[in-house]
């Protein structure tokens, strides 16, 4: 308000996201996996995790298993492992990642980068678009790119946090191990390694298992109620004014946890940076408005899962069609200036070349590309708007630092000591980090959204990207 920004949300600033918040009770519960007949001996934590992908605080399940391979269904890609066959009230028994790469086929998918259809997510989205009861997920240290400790931390008595909105996720989440899983086949009747071979060819048909999950699967369940804040810059054009261009940025961290000294999880870099950034450049674009508005967009609960974004995209403020972008910003450089700037995943969409000018216009480059390996590009707040059909991307940190040596050494030592910062109470403000880092990444987000807001059209999606698709619809 104090900036001048006008509401986006009729009279208020303030976006209401209704999330939930799910503990599961294995103690308290008795789902369990009958294999011919026989129960297996798994223990929740040590050789599975579930959880309510509803946010209801009791199912009573009797569902079949059934192994549907990676479970991806992609049209460019001429991929389905579901080949037409229903698996509404079933569960779902998959992999995770993507069909690995062959001599003849290195390329398929994105070769050795993750796409989205690899990511654990994808894979509980789709079995809730196929009506599935609950999806299992295996777990290989290879195929996640992390250890079962992970999962076992994020599903084992802790409270996993979910939109209580818009589409409700399948009944039952969870993942199993690659030892149980191997037991659960083979008592099933099945040689799980022989089908995973087989998952890796087009021609995989789902496999049906002589097994089913069953009994009473209970959890606590408490709302919660966080807020997305957005402030618009109206338009100066009488017809592009009524398109938009949304600069994003997570305004949450990890709040207060345990005990001791110091339990408050400051965020300073991630993301109070880009929050304050955000309004920096909403003071800004006040000054000199663009031909469409621009939306500064502070949204919720990015740390438990994209949430304040997702809500945002389900039930925008501004018409999705009409969204000619969004640019996020999360986690700014405090190094210094820099050479370049990361635009890694513009180049899915115009924003790539729009991005390019926007950096030589300032006397730097595109940061090289590197292979998305951990599937980077779907793991902040731009996904959200990604999946909805918007062109979107993050702005990053560059890695071509500006300076003399001995400043570029103290630089490199200075980023080793962040790395044991990240997500810990010790994300605070240091006096000596270079604002001039961020200033410059902020000022460059700010002219690449000018350059959006000014053009004569919206920035489109590259032909074969399959977030297109969304965009056409």
């Amino acid at each position: 308000m104090a900036l001048g920004l006008k509401p986006a949300n009729g009279t208020s600033y303030r976006q209401l996201v209704k999330i939930a918040g799910v503990k599961a009770l294995p103690e308290a519960s008795s789902l369990h996996v009958e294999a011919n007949g026989a129960a297996l001996p798994l223990a929740f934590g040590k050789d599975w995790v579930w959880g309510a992908g509803d946010a209801q605080a009791e199912h009573a399940l009797d569902a079949p298993l059934v192994f549907v391979g990676y479970g991806i269904a992609a049209p460019e890609e001429g991929w389905d492992d579901f080949k037409g066959q229903d698996v509404k009230g079933k569960i779902v028994v998959m992999m995770v990642n993507d069909p690995q790469p062959t001599t003849d086929s290195s390329e398929r998918f994105g070769g050795k980068a993750l796409t989205y259809y690899g990511r654990w997510t994808y894979k509980f989205e789709e079995a809730q678009r196929r009506g599935a009861a609950g999806a299992l997920l295996i777990h290989t240290d290879a195929s996640a790119s992390y250890g079962w400790s992970v999962i076992q931390n994020s599903w084992s008595g802790v409270e996993r946090f979910q939109l209580a909105q818009g589409t409700p996720g399948t009944p039952m989440q969870g993942w199993i191990t690659n030892d149980a899983a191997l037991a659960l086949f083979k008592a099933a009747g099945q040689d799980l390694d022989a089908l995973r071979t087989a998952a890796e060819r087009k021609d995989f048909t789902p496999v049906a298992l002589n097994a089913k999950l069953a009994g009473a699967m209970k959890a606590a369940v408490r709302p919660v109620e966080q807020y997305n804040v957005a402030g618009i810059v109206p338009g100066t054009d009488p017809k592009l004014k009524d398109e938009v261009v949304i600069y994003s940025a997570h305004w949450d961290h990890l709040g207060k946890q345990g005990e001791g000294k110091d339990t408050i999880f400051n965020g300073a870099v991630d993301n109070a940076s880009g929050t304050a950034a955000l309004l920096a450049m909403a003071q800004a674009a006040m000054k000199s408005p663009a031909k469409r508005s621009q939306m500064f967009l502070w949204v919720a609960a990015e740390e438990q899962g994209l949430l304040g974004s997702a809500a945002y995209a389900s039930d925008p403020l501004w018409p999705l069609e009409k969204t000619a972008a969004n640019l996020n910003l999360d986690s700014l450089n405090w190094i210094g200036t820099a050479r370049d700037v990361g635009t890694q995943g513009s180049e899915r969409t115009d924003l790539g070349k729009m991005a390019e000018a926007t950096a030589q216009a300032m006397r730097m480059r595109p940061a090289a590309a590197k292979p998305d390996l951990g599937g980077g590009y779907f793991r902040s707040d731009h996904f959200s708007f990604a999946k909805a059909g918007v062109p979107a991307f993050s702005i990053t940190a560059g890695r071509d630092y500006v300076g003399s040596k001995e400043q570029l050494e103290k630089a490199a030592a200075l980023q080793k000591t962040y790395a044991a910062k990240y997500h810990q109470v010790s994300d605070e403000y240091d006096p000596a980090w270079d604002l001039s880092g961020m200033t410059q990444q902020a000022q460059f987000t700010l002219n690449l959204g000018r350059m959006v807001a000014d053009a004569p059209k919206m920035p489109q999606w590259r032909a074969d990207d399959p977030f297109g698709a969304a965009r056409k619809r």
